[in-house]
């Protein structure tokens, strides 16, 4: 165990670790509070409460902003660079139209999953929704498929690759609090989120689409703040400006756009999930010392493999699109912005699961569950899913059900370690509800009322969670 930073018996540890995330989910549900202030002042309220000295406190919380920031921030920001040129090259609207004109009929559901799923490695939730739901209207609109069978496989698949697979910013803090595998975790969590979003996409899609008739709704912009960028597009239209006529249109600054090609879009998306992929096989196959597993160790190193995702894509997409210098300069460059939210919630998230931590609490409840013999990945679940619920936030929920079981995940071998990630994510998007941004930004985009999208999105996403946890524990039995 680690040198704690108090002294607290277990009632009051128990009592600080309970009042520290009442606050945090009271500063988020009801004062609406950014989680990034409520995660600051919900780990002073733990720190205090557990008897810690206020610059012990500061310390601890600094420590693991620091720690988080560093860990998870640089896989982030790559990822979100990756996914900006994907989004203003074309490059993701080529891979939806190729793989959606090539189907027709009863398979169009299923492709929609499988081009979420797809095009969601990269992309943010959020972006894939900005993205792929007007495909979804336009297609429901030219077909006699109906708008929800559409559309939830598409959100199904995006979902499921947000909460389950690495490099998603939920994933990637799990397997960073957790000290799992990355390379293991992606196999695993593929292996999960395939069963997963067939269940809770094409499979559910079907059976409630037959329950809540919805109309397709006329096509519009993005709701107000829910586009990449509050509502607007990944680039600074100020950088693409023409420095010598600022007035002329932005779009005659990019001049026509060329189609980066399905393969290259297709190839830049996955090369950083093949190079990890590649590493999690050789550390399961080869053995250690090998020049085939030292070669793949370095390139499937999640900063080098999502780096040269990027350098790929700087070609791939922006070149083959069109783009100047310049211009990719400035898509790569707008990719941060959006982030810098999430990066702050993420690295306030390692600050509060350190106060928890070094004051003992995940200790004390590592032992209590070893006492009562309560499965660690259960207990994983359960403790996101009741922070999901409260919260509303993915995010805030998968931080903090992994600092508190954080030392149990010394005593499981490494595939238990990755399962439990896995575990976490899956409870991390149980139910989501009025208080999660996402529920809102799906009803107005199906134009649907609170009642249709808690019966369809709503239980979609419990659907998700659920599935998703099953496969774990299934897999856990196997592994």
């Amino acid at each position: 165990m680690t040198e704690t930073i108090t002294d607290a018996g277990t009632a009051q540890l128990v009592f600080a670790a309970v009042l520290g995330i009442a606050a945090v989910v009271l500063l988020i549900a009801w004062a609406k509070w950014h989680p990034f202030l409520a995660l600051i002042v919900g780990a002073g309220v733990l720190g205090i409460t557990a008897g810690a000295a206020p610059a012990d406190t500061v310390e601890s919380f600094t420590t693991g902003l620091g720690t988080t920031a560093g860990g998870v921030g640089v896989l982030i920001a790559l990822g979100s660079m990756i996914g900006a040129l994907l989004a203003e090259s074309g490059g993701a609207d080529g891979i939806v139209n190729r793989i959606v004109n090539g189907v027709s009929g009863a398979a169009l559901p299923w492709a929609m999953a499988g081009v979420a799923a797809l095009i969601g490695l990269p992309l943010f939730f959020e972006v894939g929704v900005v993205l792929l739901v007007p495909i979804v209207l336009l297609v429901a609109r030219r077909t006699d498929v109906g708008l929800l069978r559409l559309g939830i496989p598409a959100l199904a698949g995006l979902s499921v690759l947000h909460g389950l697979v690495p490099p998603h910013p939920g994933p990637l803090v799990a397997i960073d609090i957790l000290k799992a595998d990355l390379g293991l975790t992606l196999i695993l969590g593929l292996i999960c989120a395939i069963p997963t979003v067939i269940v809770a996409g094409p499979i559910f899609g079907n059976f409630i689409a037959k329950r809540v008739p919805l109309p397709v709704p006329a096509l519009a912009a993005a709701p107000s703040g829910s586009g990449p960028v509050g509502g607007r597009d990944f680039v600074d239209r100020d950088d693409l400006a023409d420095p010598v006529n600022p007035g002329d249109p932005v779009d005659e600054q990019l001049g026509p756009r060329r189609n980066p090609g399905f393969w290259a879009a297709v190839l830049t998306v996955l090369l950083p999930v093949l190079l990890m992929l590649a590493r999690g096989i050789a550390e399961l196959f080869l053995d250690e010392g090998t020049a085939v597993r030292d070669v793949l160790e370095v390139l499937g190193d999640p900063v080098v493999a999502l780096l040269a995702g990027v350098l790929v894509a700087m070609w791939a997409l922006g070149r083959r699109a069109g783009f100047d210098r310049r211009q990719t300069n400035a898509v790569l460059g707008g990719a941060l912005p959006p982030i810098a939210g999430i990066l702050l919630i993420v690295a306030a998230g390692g600050g509060f699961k350190q106060v928890l931590v070094d004051a003992g609490v995940g200790n004390v409840i590592a032992d209590a569950a070893r006492d009562a013999n309560f499965n660690a990945l259960l207990l994983g679940f359960l403790v996101a899913v009741g922070i999901r619920v409260a919260t509303g936030s993915a995010t805030v929920a998968t931080i903090t059900a992994a600092g508190i079981v954080a030392p149990l995940a010394t005593t499981l071998d490494r595939p238990e370690v990755s399962l439990l990630a896995l575990a976490i994510g899956a409870g991390s998007l149980f139910f989501s509800h009025v208080n999660d941004a996402g529920f809102w930004m799906v009803k107005e985009y199906f134009g649907m009322t609170v009642g249709q999208t808690i019966k369809t999105w709503s239980v979609m996403e419990t659907i998700i969670s659920v599935v998703g946890f099953a496969c774990v524990m299934l897999l856990s039995l196997i592994i």
